[in-house]
């Protein structure tokens, strides 16, 4: 997995290194500045560089990584943008070094173009508008032209949430050190950030010191991550789909979903759905079995997992339907689309079903920004501003997993850290889309797969499959379909 961290998190981190381990922090410097410089290419011929330079240590590893570039006969430029009587004193360090190499100090930039600019006016902890002469240095160094490399992080950009304080530098790479920083994942900061690169400088998890980040993503291959499969199970070994969904005129959804669940690994699937699909589903997914609100009592004790909500609608056949799964079964349950807009509306059901979570009743809800805000009562805005605080307000309050969708869905239960999904494009927002997740949880659930692992892998194996379909058909004619049938894994096997 990939750790996300705070700004609080890193300079933690950052001094258990230096104190408790003993590395100082002019070698931390130094190795930062190594892996900048060799960011920064080592072609012959004239190179010119550019390093826009803050007070604090970020100006430091600027200067460090000014002279190291120097010494590679670049021509560089070193533009220090702030009050020196405040700067750090390993940045004051850094200073005294460069007095003794042929960088040129300047207050302003001396040409329109460069090989390379270097950003290393803030990096972390910003916690204010950028204004006045920082304003006028990042609107400046945006508009020359060249390879720009962000140390850290973006100038203007919110190391804790990705937001964008008033301006930002705009990086085609960034080169973080030690972990990468939450700001870097999170929207629109990570839209800042360019290509990401993760520099080892010696801050390592023997520097957590016992307190590991609150945040991660996964970066592992999708396969490593499924539940093993057994070569001499059977198909109820590998678990019991039921999906209540699709009303009339919507049997889509459900196909979607059952055809996820299928390819995510579920042994049987069952749908639940009005008469009129039958003959709908029964051609797109003859493997699934089919059944009717009038068989959702026996199908309820047949599942191992309940998956309800995709183009249900919100008759009172989908509230009966709604009702029964929650009052007539405790097992595993994923609500999704109408699902949730119905759990909206109807108050004490709602109760009801967070009351049997705090009882041990495996929940996990699936709600975009529109369902997460009508469940919480908040505007859509502020759920989309602080979508990882939201989402585990609403996991907690429901003793259980949501999977808060959006272009970074983030997945939240009490207790656990917060998994933030990085794989998926544009292409995956497009109708159905969440029909296929919703299928692919409940398939990881019903092979035994624990909840919150299966609502952070399932959103993790969606998107990578989303990336694999945008590659064969391109983002703009992606569908959700394609991402249904780009679901493949490598064959894991139990020893």
């Amino acid at each position: 997995m990939k750790y996300l961290v705070s700004a609080s998190e890193m300079r933690r981190y950052d001094s258990n290194t230096i104190e408790k381990i003993g590395i100082p922090a002019c070698v931390l410097m130094e190795r930062a500045a190594l892996a900048v410089a060799a960011e920064c290419g080592s072609g012959t011929g004239s190179r010119h560089a550019l390093v826009l330079a803050g007070m604090g240590n970020n100006g430091g590893d600027g200067l460090a990584a000014a002279r190291l570039l120097a010494e590679k006969r670049w021509q560089v430029e070193v533009w220090c943008v702030g009050n020196r009587e405040r700067a750090s004193a390993e940045w004051q360090r850094q200073r005294r070094i460069l007095e003794n190499y042929p960088v040129e100090f300047v207050d302003a930039p001396r040409r329109r173009e460069y090989t390379a600019l270097l950003d290393a006016l803030f990096g972390v902890g910003l916690s204010r508008e950028v204004s006045g002469p920082f304003r006028e240095a990042v609107e400046l160094f945006n508009s020359l032209e060249g390879r720009k490399i962000a140390l850290d992080l973006p100038s203007g950009v919110d190391s804790d949430t990705g937001k964008i304080w008033g301006y930002a530098v705009k990086a085609d790479l960034t080169v973080t050190f030690g972990f990468c920083k939450r700001g870097l994942a999170l929207y629109p900061g990570c839209g800042k950030a360019g290509k990401v690169v993760t520099a080892d400088i010696g801050i390592s998890p023997v520097s957590f010191c016992g307190q590991e980040p609150g945040m991660y993503a996964y970066d592992e291959e999708p396969a490593l991550l499924m539940p093993a499969r057994r070569q001499d199970g059977n198909k109820g070994t590998f678990g019991k789909v039921l999906l209540v969904a699709g009303s009339r005129n919507m049997a889509g959804a459900a196909v979607l979903a059952a055809r996820a669940a299928y390819r995510a690994g579920a042994g049987m699937v069952k749908v639940v759905s009005v008469e009129e699909n039958r003959i709908i589903l029964q051609q797109a997914v003859p493997e699934a079995l089919f059944g009717t609100e009038e068989d959702l009592k026996e199908s309820l004790q047949w599942a191992d997992v309940i998956a309800l909500g995709p183009g249900l609608g919100k008759g009172e056949k989908a509230l009966e339907s709604l009702r029964q799964a929650v009052c007539g079964s405790g097992k595993p349950l994923v609500a999704d689309a109408d699902g949730l807009n119905l759990l909206s509306e109807q108050r004490e059901l709602g109760r009801l079903l967070w009351e049997q979570g705090a009882g041990g009743r495996k929940i996990i809800l699936t709600p975009h920004p529109g369902e997460l805000a009508r469940l919480t009562g908040k505007s859509v805005r502020e759920c989309q501003s602080s979508l990882p605080e939201t989402a585990m307000e609403l996991a907690a309050e429901i003793h259980g997993t949501v999977a808060a969708k959006d272009a970074r869905t983030i997945v939240c239960k009490a207790g656990h850290a917060v998994c933030v999904n990085l794989s998926g494009n544009s292409g995956m927002a497009t109708a159905g889309s969440g029909d296929v997740l919703t299928g692919i949880i409940a398939a990881l659930l019903a092979q035994g797969m624990e909840e919150f692992e299966a609502a952070a892998i399932g959103v993790y194996i969606h998107g990578k499959a989303g990336d694999r379909a945008a590659g064969k058909t391109g983002e703009y004619a992606c569908m959700a379909g394609d991402v249904a049938e780009s679901l493949s894994f490598g064959n894991i096997l139990e020893i």
